[in-house]
């Protein structure tokens, strides 16, 4: 226990000693009190972070901008395999896997994954980018449960990125009707998805971006990272293209 001395000054002439000691307790108590309080302040603080990390706070993850993966069991993994270790390491972004249910989910390649969140989780709100890999579930017609977020998060004009069986998705959704695109090819979209109207805009390229949409085929999951690093200005131009030059033709520039 500690024990607070107070110093008596020494006075010739008569000291109000009484007023003295009331004038320190009360400085005394009005400090141990406002320490107190921000003491329980921090604590709790600290305390609800942990209890929802997700959950984003004064400076941390609420600076960060969220980019959504879309999981599901036989997505194609490698679709997304150059681009997710570049924005995970990134300061700038948050990446949060979803599935259906909050489940895990196997990949095509038999890769294990357990999402952060379940689809019934997620606040349209905090999405700032919604990434779809292929797979043939989407070739039988199957990941409709997305459909109200995919059209949520299309019409407040956020970014959404879709490659090789997951652009029939957009197609079917009517997504792709006014703006360019691609996909595997443009008779593939007509067959998986018999909704679709947007021939006249497909380009027969391996990756696009026009306005919110990205759109690339199955065999260019470098240039869909890419286009959705561009787009999210994770790299500035120079960086951009060593990056792509790298993975993509093996080739290193200082």
């Amino acid at each position: 226990m500690k024990f607070f001395v107070f110093s008596w000054p020494k006075m010739q002439n008569q000291f109000d000693y009484k007023g003295y000691i009331i004038y320190n307790l009360h400085v005394f108590i009005s400090k141990t009190l406002t320490y107190s309080l921000l003491f329980l302040l921090i604590t709790s603080s600290v305390v609800a972070q942990e209890q929802n990390p997700n959950k984003p706070n004064s400076k941390g993850n609420n600076m960060k901008k969220k980019i959504f993966v879309f999981l599901f069991d036989g997505f194609s993994d490698w679709e997304i395999s150059y681009l997710t270790p570049e924005i995970n390491k990134s300061e700038q972004f948050d990446l949060v896997y979803f599935s259906k249910h909050g489940n895990s989910v196997s990949s095509m390649g038999g890769l294990q994954v357990k999402p952060i969140l379940s689809l019934s989780e997620i606040n349209i709100d905090d999405i700032d980018m919604l990434i779809l890999p292929g797979g043939t579930a989407w070739e039988k017609g199957e990941n409709n449960e997305i459909t109200k977020l995919t059209q949520a998060v299309f019409e407040k004009g956020k970014p959404i990125a879709a490659i090789c069986a997951a652009t029939t998705y957009l197609g079917q959704l009517g997504l792709l009707d006014n703006l360019k695109h691609t996909s595997n090819d443009v008779n593939y979209l007509k067959a998986v998805a018999p909704e679709y109207r947007g021939a006249d805009n497909y380009q027969n390229v391996l990756a696009v971006t026009d306005r919110n949409i990205i759109t690339a085929n199955g065999i260019a999951p470098i240039e869909f990272s890419r286009e959705i690093f561009r787009t999210i200005g994770l790299y500035n131009d120079i960086e951009l293209e060593k990056w792509f030059q790298l993975f993509k033709n093996g080739i290193w520039s200082e």
